[in-house]
C-alpha cells in the first residue's frame, strides 16, 4: 500500500518535479502591493517579477496556513482511500504551519484514525524539498509509512542548509541583524554565511568580504560536513540569481564530482525574508555543523 507524501509550498521544488512525483502541496500566502497571493509553483517570469518588486522597494508580508485550511487539505487527500499520509512541514522555528498541521491531525483522528503523520522537517526552501525528495524515493520503493517516518526523523538533522544573501536589509527587516550592521555590511560589501541549525532556525555563522568569497565558503562547509558527495543529488535555490547558482554548481561539480543537481528559485514566502540575491546550498552531511 503506497503512502501519500505531502508538504507545503515552501519546498521550492520545480513545478515539473512536483507533477512528475505526484506531490500534493498546500500553499502558504504572501501579500504584495496590497494583494494576497498564494505561494504556488510559479513560472520563472512570476518569480522574477516578485524579486523585481522587492528590488524596487515593495514590501511582502507572509502568512502561515491555519488549521482549518490544513484540515481541508488532509481530508481531500484521505477521503476515498485507505492510505496513510505523511505531511512534511516547513520548520516549526520559522512558521506556525507545523502547529496548524498538528491541530488538524488531532481534529481528524476520529475520522481517519492513525492515518495522519506530521513531521517537523526543521528545514526550509529546497532543504525541505530535499527531505521530501528522499521520502518520495522511499515511497516509490514501497517502503512502509513507519520506515519513511523513521528515516526522516533519523536523518533530517543531517540535511545541511548553507546560504548567503546579497542585500542585508532583508535580514535587518526580519530582525536577524541590526540596522547598523546592515548599513555597514552594505558599505563594506560584507556578506553573511548562514545555516539552519538543529532547531530549524536561521543562524549567522561567519562574514565574508565580497560575493565570491561567500560562495566559496558555502563549498568549504560542504567539504567539511558532506558525506559521499559524489553519490548525492545536491539542491541549490536562489533569489533570482541563476548565474550565481550555476557558478556554485560548477564549483561543486568540479571539486567533488557531483553529477546531479536540482536548481530552482527561492519562492516568494521565504524570499520575502531573504530577498533578491539569496543563494542556498543543500546536501546530506554528518551533521548540520
Amino acid at each position: 500500500m503506497k503512502t501519500i507524501i505531502a508538504s507545503d509550498s515552501t519546498v521550492d521544488l520545480p513545478a515539473s518535479y512536483i507533477i512528475e512525483h505526484n506531490l500534493p502541496l498546500i500553499d502558504l500566502s504572501y501579500t504584495l502591493k496590497g494583494q494576497e497571493r498564494l505561494d504556488r509553483n510559479n513560472t520563472a517570469k512570476t518569480y522574477r517579477d516578485f524579486y523585481n518588486a522587492l528590488r524596487e522597494g515593495e514590501m511582502s508580508v507572509t502568512s502561515q496556513v491555519n488549521s482549518q485550511r490544513m484540515n481541508e487539505f488532509f481530508r481531500s487527500l484521505l477521503t476515498g482511500n485507505d492510505m496513510p499520509l505523511i505531511y512534511v512541514a516547513f520548520s516549526s522555528a520559522l512558521s506556525g504551519t507545523y502547529n496548524s498541521a498538528c491541530i488538524a491531525q488531532r481534529d481528524l483522528e476520529n475520522e481517519f484514525p492513525g492515518r495522519i503523520h506530521v513531521v517537523d522537517s526543521r528545514c526550509a526552501s529546497l532543504g525541505e524539498g530535499l527531505l521530501v525528495h528522499y521520502a518520495l524515493k522511499m515511497r516509490d520503493e514501497d517502503r512502509t509509512a513507519e520506515e519513511i517516518i523513521a528515516w526522516l526523523e533519523n536523518n533530517k538533522l543531517k540535511l545541511n542548509h548553507w546560504f548567503t544573501v546579497d542585500d542585508l536589509h532583508f535580514l535587518r527587516r526580519g530582525g536577524r541583524i541590526s540596522g547598523v550592521a546592515a548599513l555597514m555590511g552594505s558599505i563594506l560589501s560584507i556578506k553573511p554565511v548562514m545555516h539552519v541549525n538543529d532547531l530549524g532556525q536561521l543562524v549567522p555563522v561567519e562574514k565574508k568580504k565580497g560575493r565570491r568569497n561567500a560562495i566559496k565558503a558555502l563549498v568549504d562547509h560542504m567539504a567539511q560536513l558532506g558525506v559521499n558527495l559524489k553519490e548525492q543529488i545536491v539542491f541549490i535555490s536562489h533569489g533570482d540569481c541563476e548565474e550565481d547558482a550555476n557558478y556554485l554548481a560548477d564549483i561543486i561539480r568540479n571539486r567533488f564530482g557531483v553529477k546531479e543537481f536540482i536548481i530552482n528559485f527561492v519562492g516568494p514566502v521565504i524570499g520575502s525574508h531573504s530577498g533578491p540575491g539569496t543563494l542556498a546550498l543543500f546536501f546530506m552531511g554528518t551533521s548540520r555543523g
